[in-house]
């Protein structure tokens, strides 16, 4: 017989005890200790039982709550736990049959209640403990965003953010402390926006103005990306992502990150992605850091150093790019490291590596292409077509 949870999370609305289900009262009744953010504990002033204030930084809490093993333990969290709040971390740490969940409406929720939009057709971010830049992805004329975040202060921030981009001629809702008897819903404009905002706050946004909306197509345009001059360019870009495929929750290892901008886009084409760039100089694993942050990847992660040294220990990958420093000792490297079925693609531009993938495609299979562009310069008077040093590239699988 399965053993019963010790731990039970409970969502808990700004109307503290008034809007607990029938479930959620009987968990508080039984528990011995109610742990919770100080705002939370304050909502329910009457538990008659110990209470512990979690703790900040967050993760500061698991070793607490780890170390009230057994002993029947409520853990508050705001609305639903498991939407950008605290029940995926303690899912995390403890098994399965430690936990519980009792969720009650979240804020998304309740935001879209007051502003008659479906849920489904708006994008909800959780941005009180991340960058503004996540929102970027997202912004096109339109759009309608709801964002949660950390305080007053970031209601301007946003705002600011919003207009640095373009998009200030957006509309804003700030809605605070929703469902209970401190709500207060205030319509504003990116221009126009009042002091004295209150946590907990969140913002929905409709999204208006110039600004330039990201293509959800492979292959971003090239000013998208700061860039030395080393970069996949735009149409090049298009056919590697093409050939590597991602797919939901699937890992990449970028060999030779350049720009970062492959490791980007693949990101960018499902949020359960996740990549790793290798890259040997430090001025460009910099930038790329730079332009994961600007457009909403920040959860890339830039190794730097040279590989094949700087792959040891990294989370096995599903797919490989190889965009710098091919050589056969990488090939040979990568072949006998990483899982069978893994896939790569490497692009060649100098005779060398060309030979290389050549030889590589003849001993293990796989496609070979030679890629040629051009793009029309002017000439004279007139215009001609500027070709692009040809590429090769190798697609297969390990």
């Amino acid at each position: 017989m399965a053993e019963a949870p010790w731990i039970t999370i409970v969502g808990l609305g700004e109307d503290g005890p008034q809007g607990l289900s029938l479930a959620s009262r009987t968990a508080l009744e039984s528990a011995k200790i109610v742990m919770g953010s100080k705002r939370h504990l304050d909502l329910l002033p009457d538990l008659k039982v110990k209470t512990v204030e979690w703790p900040v930084p967050f993760a500061d809490g698991i070793g607490l709550l780890r170390g009230l093993t057994g002993r029947q333990v409520v853990v508050l969290a705001s609305g639903d736990p498991f939407w950008f709040g605290a029940g995926s971390t303690i899912a995390r740490e403890f098994t399965d049959h430690e936990w519980c969940a009792l969720p009650a409406p979240s804020t998304f929720s309740h935001a879209a209640a007051r502003m008659g939009w479906a849920l489904d057709q708006t994008t909800c971010l959780g941005l009180h403990a991340a960058p503004l830049s996540r929102l970027r992805p997202h912004l096109a004329p339109t759009a309608r965003v709801i964002v949660l975040l950390r305080d007053g202060d970031a209601v301007h921030e946003l705002a600011a953010y919003l207009k640095d981009l373009g998009f200030g001629d957006s509309k804003l809702t700030v809605l605070e402390a929703l469902g209970g008897p401190r709500e207060r819903v205030t319509p504003a404009t990116v221009g126009a926006l009042n002091d004295g905002f209150c946590h907990p706050v969140c913002v929905a946004v409709e999204v208006a103005g110039q600004g330039e909306a990201m293509p959800k197509a492979s292959g971003l345009p090239d000013h998208f990306f700061a860039s030395d001059g080393v970069m996949t360019k735009r149409p090049i870009r298009a056919l590697t992502l093409s050939a590597l495929a991602p797919r939901p929750g699937e890992q990449l290892w970028d060999i030779g990150g350049g720009s970062g901008s492959i490791a980007i886009e693949w990101l960018l084409s499902h949020p359960t992605c996740k990549a790793i760039t290798v890259e040997p100089r430090g001025d460009r694993a910099a930038n790329i850091r730079a332009n994961a942050l600007a457009l909403g990847t920040d959860r890339l992660d830039v190794i730097e150093g040279s590989a094949p040294a700087a792959l040891e220990g990294l989370p096995a990958p599903n797919a490989i790019f190889v965009g710098g420093g091919l050589s056969e000792a990488l090939l040979s490297t990568l072949e006998a490291a990483v899982p069978t079925g893994t896939r790569m693609v490497a692009n060649a531009v100098t005779l060398e590596t060309e030979a290389l993938l050549t030889a590589w495609q003849a001993r293990k299979g796989g496609d070979l292409m030679r890629i040629e562009t051009a793009h029309a310069a002017p000439l004279g008077q007139r215009r001609g077509w500027k070709a692009a040093y040809p590429l090769v590239q190798w697609s297969g699988v390990l």
